[in-house]
Protein backbone atom coordinates (compact mmCIF):
# COMPACT_ATOMS: atom_id res chain seq x y z
CA UNK A 1 0.00 0.00 0.00
CA UNK A 2 1.19 3.57 -0.77
CA UNK A 3 -0.40 7.41 0.02
CA UNK A 4 -2.50 7.66 2.99
CA UNK A 5 -6.05 6.46 2.80
CA UNK A 6 -7.98 9.79 1.42
CA UNK A 7 -5.25 9.12 -1.44
CA UNK A 8 -5.60 5.45 -1.99
CA UNK A 9 -9.76 6.25 -2.23
CA UNK A 10 -9.06 8.94 -4.77
CA UNK A 11 -6.79 6.32 -6.84
CA UNK A 12 -10.13 3.90 -6.45
CA UNK A 13 -12.70 7.10 -7.55
CA UNK A 14 -10.76 7.28 -10.41
CA UNK A 15 -10.43 3.82 -11.42
CA UNK A 16 -14.07 3.90 -11.35
CA UNK A 17 -14.62 6.90 -13.22
CA UNK A 18 -11.68 5.39 -15.67
CA UNK A 19 -14.25 2.24 -15.79
CA UNK A 20 -17.27 5.20 -17.59
CA UNK A 21 -20.00 2.55 -16.43
CA UNK A 22 -20.12 -1.15 -14.36
CA UNK A 23 -21.74 -4.00 -13.33
CA UNK A 24 -20.62 -4.78 -9.75
CA UNK A 25 -20.61 -8.17 -8.03
CA UNK A 26 -22.41 -7.19 -4.81
CA UNK A 27 -22.84 -10.34 -2.40
CA UNK A 28 -23.54 -7.97 0.15
CA UNK A 29 -20.01 -8.91 2.48
CA UNK A 30 -17.67 -6.06 3.52
CA UNK A 31 -15.69 -5.72 0.13
CA UNK A 32 -18.18 -5.69 -2.56
CA UNK A 33 -20.82 -3.35 -0.63
CA UNK A 34 -18.03 -0.53 0.10
CA UNK A 35 -17.62 -1.34 -3.97
CA UNK A 36 -20.99 -1.14 -5.06
CA UNK A 37 -21.88 2.00 -2.83
CA UNK A 38 -18.69 3.68 -3.86
CA UNK A 39 -19.59 3.07 -7.56
CA UNK A 40 -22.49 4.37 -7.28
CA UNK A 41 -21.39 7.64 -6.02
CA UNK A 42 -18.98 8.13 -8.39
CA UNK A 43 -20.36 6.78 -11.42
CA UNK A 44 -24.53 7.31 -10.56
CA UNK A 45 -27.30 5.61 -12.52
CA UNK A 46 -23.76 4.49 -15.04
CA UNK A 47 -23.25 1.93 -11.93
CA UNK A 48 -25.13 -1.18 -11.12
CA UNK A 49 -24.84 -3.94 -8.52
CA UNK A 50 -26.34 -7.36 -9.08
CA UNK A 51 -26.62 -10.09 -6.47
CA UNK A 52 -25.96 -13.85 -7.54
CA UNK A 53 -28.72 -16.05 -5.88
CA UNK A 54 -27.89 -19.92 -5.46
CA UNK A 55 -28.04 -22.69 -2.93
CA UNK A 56 -24.53 -20.83 -2.32
CA UNK A 57 -25.69 -17.87 -1.06
CA UNK A 58 -26.97 -17.57 2.82
CA UNK A 59 -30.26 -16.33 3.10
CA UNK A 60 -29.16 -13.61 5.61
CA UNK A 61 -26.65 -12.84 3.35
CA UNK A 62 -29.17 -12.23 0.62
CA UNK A 63 -31.45 -9.71 2.56
CA UNK A 64 -28.46 -7.80 3.58
CA UNK A 65 -27.55 -7.17 0.27
CA UNK A 66 -31.51 -5.97 -0.67
CA UNK A 67 -31.36 -3.48 2.17
CA UNK A 68 -27.70 -2.62 2.22
CA UNK A 69 -29.14 -1.34 -1.84
CA UNK A 70 -32.58 0.10 -1.22
CA UNK A 71 -31.19 2.13 2.00
CA UNK A 72 -28.15 3.86 0.18
CA UNK A 73 -30.27 4.37 -3.10
CA UNK A 74 -27.90 1.62 -5.34
CA UNK A 75 -29.58 0.23 -8.21
CA UNK A 76 -29.29 -3.26 -7.99
CA UNK A 77 -30.70 -6.67 -9.71
CA UNK A 78 -30.87 -10.32 -8.04
CA UNK A 79 -30.34 -12.72 -10.75
CA UNK A 80 -29.80 -16.64 -10.33
CA UNK A 81 -26.44 -19.06 -11.05
CA UNK A 82 -26.25 -22.43 -11.20
CA UNK A 83 -22.93 -23.01 -9.92
CA UNK A 84 -24.15 -25.64 -7.33
CA UNK A 85 -25.43 -27.43 -10.25
CA UNK A 86 -22.10 -27.73 -12.09
CA UNK A 87 -20.09 -31.03 -11.42
CA UNK A 88 -17.05 -29.25 -11.73
CA UNK A 89 -18.00 -26.77 -8.52
CA UNK A 90 -19.98 -29.71 -6.90
CA UNK A 91 -16.78 -32.06 -6.71
CA UNK A 92 -15.47 -29.64 -4.46
CA UNK A 93 -11.76 -29.59 -4.78
CA UNK A 94 -9.21 -26.57 -4.96
CA UNK A 95 -10.70 -25.10 -8.20
CA UNK A 96 -14.17 -24.80 -6.77
CA UNK A 97 -14.23 -21.29 -6.16
CA UNK A 98 -12.52 -20.77 -10.27
CA UNK A 99 -15.65 -22.71 -11.13
CA UNK A 100 -18.04 -20.62 -8.87
CA UNK A 101 -16.16 -17.53 -10.32
CA UNK A 102 -16.59 -18.91 -13.98
CA UNK A 103 -20.31 -19.25 -13.52
CA UNK A 104 -20.92 -15.93 -12.22
CA UNK A 105 -19.07 -14.09 -14.99
CA UNK A 106 -20.83 -16.11 -17.69
CA UNK A 107 -23.64 -14.99 -16.37
CA UNK A 108 -22.44 -11.63 -15.20
CA UNK A 109 -20.77 -10.26 -18.49
CA UNK A 110 -23.62 -10.86 -20.99
CA UNK A 111 -25.65 -9.13 -18.46
CA UNK A 112 -23.88 -5.91 -18.54
CA UNK A 113 -23.36 -5.58 -22.15
CA UNK A 114 -27.43 -5.94 -22.73
CA UNK A 115 -27.79 -3.04 -20.20
CA UNK A 116 -24.95 -0.88 -21.79
CA UNK A 117 -22.35 -1.52 -19.53
CA UNK A 118 -18.87 -1.03 -20.49
CA UNK A 119 -17.78 -3.12 -17.47
CA UNK A 120 -18.06 -5.99 -14.74
CA UNK A 121 -16.31 -5.52 -11.30
CA UNK A 122 -15.92 -7.51 -8.20
CA UNK A 123 -14.80 -7.01 -4.88
CA UNK A 124 -11.14 -8.29 -4.73
CA UNK A 125 -8.86 -6.49 -2.09
CA UNK A 126 -5.19 -5.86 -1.63
CA UNK A 127 -4.76 -8.63 1.00
CA UNK A 128 -6.55 -11.44 -1.42
CA UNK A 129 -3.57 -10.86 -3.68
CA UNK A 130 -1.18 -12.92 -1.84
CA UNK A 131 -4.15 -15.72 -0.73
CA UNK A 132 -5.04 -18.58 -2.45
CA UNK A 133 -7.52 -17.54 -4.56
CA UNK A 134 -8.84 -19.43 -7.87
CA UNK A 135 -11.46 -17.50 -8.75
CA UNK A 136 -9.39 -14.31 -9.28
CA UNK A 137 -7.98 -16.49 -12.10
CA UNK A 138 -11.39 -16.62 -13.53
CA UNK A 139 -11.36 -13.07 -13.59
CA UNK A 140 -8.53 -12.62 -15.05
CA UNK A 141 -9.38 -14.76 -18.14
CA UNK A 142 -12.59 -13.30 -18.45
CA UNK A 143 -11.58 -9.47 -18.23
CA UNK A 144 -13.62 -8.65 -14.76
CA UNK A 145 -12.09 -5.56 -13.25
CA UNK A 146 -11.17 -5.57 -9.33
CA UNK A 147 -11.20 -1.75 -8.23
CA UNK A 148 -10.29 -2.34 -4.61
CA UNK A 149 -7.23 -3.70 -5.49
CA UNK A 150 -5.84 -1.76 -8.24
CA UNK A 151 -5.96 1.29 -5.94
CA UNK A 152 -3.96 -0.91 -3.50
CA UNK A 153 -7.06 -0.95 -0.87
CA UNK A 154 -6.78 -3.41 1.76
CA UNK A 155 -9.15 -4.76 4.28
CA UNK A 156 -8.59 -2.52 7.18
CA UNK A 157 -8.71 0.64 4.05
CA UNK A 158 -12.28 -1.14 3.38
CA UNK A 159 -13.59 -1.27 7.11
CA UNK A 160 -12.39 2.39 7.71
CA UNK A 161 -14.08 3.84 4.76
CA UNK A 162 -17.32 1.82 5.04
CA UNK A 163 -17.46 3.15 8.62
CA UNK A 164 -17.05 6.51 7.10
CA UNK A 165 -20.02 6.36 5.07
CA UNK A 166 -21.92 4.36 7.72
CA UNK A 167 -22.10 0.99 5.75
CA UNK A 168 -23.61 -1.61 8.50
CA UNK A 169 -20.96 -4.17 6.89
CA UNK A 170 -17.84 -2.20 8.89
CA UNK A 171 -17.07 -4.41 11.14
CA UNK A 172 -18.56 -7.51 10.12
CA UNK A 173 -16.87 -10.82 10.05
CA UNK A 174 -15.74 -12.05 6.66
CA UNK A 175 -18.83 -13.73 5.09
CA UNK A 176 -17.86 -16.52 2.53
CA UNK A 177 -20.41 -18.75 0.86
CA UNK A 178 -21.72 -21.47 2.18
CA UNK A 179 -20.13 -24.20 0.33
CA UNK A 180 -16.97 -23.24 2.48
CA UNK A 181 -17.83 -24.80 5.57
CA UNK A 182 -17.97 -28.09 3.43
CA UNK A 183 -13.93 -29.74 3.38
CA UNK A 184 -12.43 -29.86 0.36
CA UNK A 185 -12.88 -33.75 -1.49
CA UNK A 186 -16.52 -33.51 0.16
CA UNK A 187 -19.06 -33.19 -2.49
CA UNK A 188 -21.37 -29.78 -2.29
CA UNK A 189 -25.29 -30.12 -2.24
CA UNK A 190 -27.93 -28.87 -1.56
CA UNK A 191 -28.99 -30.40 1.19
CA UNK A 192 -25.73 -30.12 2.35
CA UNK A 193 -26.03 -26.41 2.78
CA UNK A 194 -29.40 -26.46 3.41
CA UNK A 195 -28.21 -27.94 6.83
CA UNK A 196 -25.25 -25.68 7.05
CA UNK A 197 -27.39 -22.44 6.73
CA UNK A 198 -30.02 -23.74 9.39
CA UNK A 199 -26.94 -24.81 11.95
CA UNK A 200 -25.45 -21.30 11.68
CA UNK A 201 -28.80 -19.58 11.60
CA UNK A 202 -29.51 -21.50 15.32
CA UNK A 203 -26.16 -20.76 16.35
CA UNK A 204 -26.20 -16.63 15.62
CA UNK A 205 -29.39 -16.74 17.38
CA UNK A 206 -27.17 -17.35 20.33
CA UNK A 207 -25.23 -13.98 19.91
CA UNK A 208 -22.24 -15.45 18.23
CA UNK A 209 -21.09 -12.97 15.23
CA UNK A 210 -17.96 -14.91 13.93
CA UNK A 211 -17.90 -19.16 14.05
CA UNK A 212 -18.07 -21.23 11.04
CA UNK A 213 -20.34 -24.68 11.20
CA UNK A 214 -18.33 -27.10 9.11
CA UNK A 215 -20.19 -30.06 7.40
CA UNK A 216 -18.91 -33.35 8.24
CA UNK A 217 -21.87 -35.37 6.45
CA UNK A 218 -23.98 -37.08 9.25
CA UNK A 219 -21.53 -34.73 11.86
CA UNK A 220 -20.76 -31.30 12.13
CA UNK A 221 -17.97 -28.97 14.02
CA UNK A 222 -18.83 -25.75 15.26
CA UNK A 223 -15.92 -23.29 15.24
CA UNK A 224 -16.06 -19.82 17.72
CA UNK A 225 -13.57 -17.19 17.06
CA UNK A 226 -11.39 -17.05 19.29
CA UNK A 227 -12.49 -13.42 20.90
CA UNK A 228 -15.85 -15.19 21.68
CA UNK A 229 -14.85 -18.73 23.29
CA UNK A 230 -15.11 -17.31 26.60
CA UNK A 231 -19.00 -17.74 26.24
CA UNK A 232 -18.57 -21.31 26.44
CA UNK A 233 -17.42 -21.30 29.82
CA UNK A 234 -20.90 -21.73 30.36
CA UNK A 235 -22.25 -25.36 30.22
CA UNK A 236 -25.62 -24.31 29.41
CA UNK A 237 -24.64 -22.21 26.39
CA UNK A 238 -22.44 -24.99 25.07
CA UNK A 239 -25.65 -27.33 25.10
CA UNK A 240 -28.06 -24.86 23.49
CA UNK A 241 -25.51 -24.68 20.62
CA UNK A 242 -25.03 -28.06 20.55
CA UNK A 243 -29.11 -28.37 19.88
CA UNK A 244 -29.14 -25.93 17.87
CA UNK A 245 -26.76 -27.61 15.37
CA UNK A 246 -28.36 -31.43 15.68
CA UNK A 247 -32.00 -29.52 15.30
CA UNK A 248 -30.69 -28.37 11.67
CA UNK A 249 -30.30 -31.97 10.82
CA UNK A 250 -26.99 -33.49 11.97
CA UNK A 251 -26.89 -36.80 13.90
CA UNK A 252 -23.96 -35.66 16.00
CA UNK A 253 -21.95 -31.89 16.81
CA UNK A 254 -19.09 -31.00 18.81
CA UNK A 255 -17.61 -27.60 19.66
CA UNK A 256 -13.52 -27.83 18.07
CA UNK A 257 -11.78 -26.78 21.66
CA UNK A 258 -9.26 -24.71 18.93
CA UNK A 259 -11.71 -22.37 17.63
CA UNK A 260 -12.00 -20.32 14.31
CA UNK A 261 -9.52 -19.26 11.62
CA UNK A 262 -10.00 -17.91 8.45
CA UNK A 263 -8.37 -19.90 5.87
CA UNK A 264 -8.45 -23.18 7.89
CA UNK A 265 -9.61 -25.38 5.27
CA UNK A 266 -6.81 -23.73 2.41
CA UNK A 267 -4.08 -25.45 5.13
CA UNK A 268 -4.72 -28.22 3.62
CA UNK A 269 -4.01 -27.91 0.00
CA UNK A 270 -0.79 -28.16 -2.08
CA UNK A 271 -0.19 -24.93 -3.42
CA UNK A 272 1.76 -25.56 -6.65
Amino acid sequence: MTGTLDERERALDAVLAGLDSVVVAFSGGVDSAYLALRAHQVLGERALAVTAVSASLAGAQRAQAEEIARRFRVPHLFVETGEVDDPRYARNDASRCYWCKTELFRVLLPLARARGFRHLAYGLIQDDLSDFRPGHRAAAEAGVRSPLAEAGLAKQDVRALSRAQGLPTWDQPASPCLSSRIPYGTVVTRAALASVERAETGVRALGFREFRVRHLGGAARVEIAPLEMDRLRDPALVDDVIRAVRAAGYEDARIDPDGYRRGRLNESLVRR
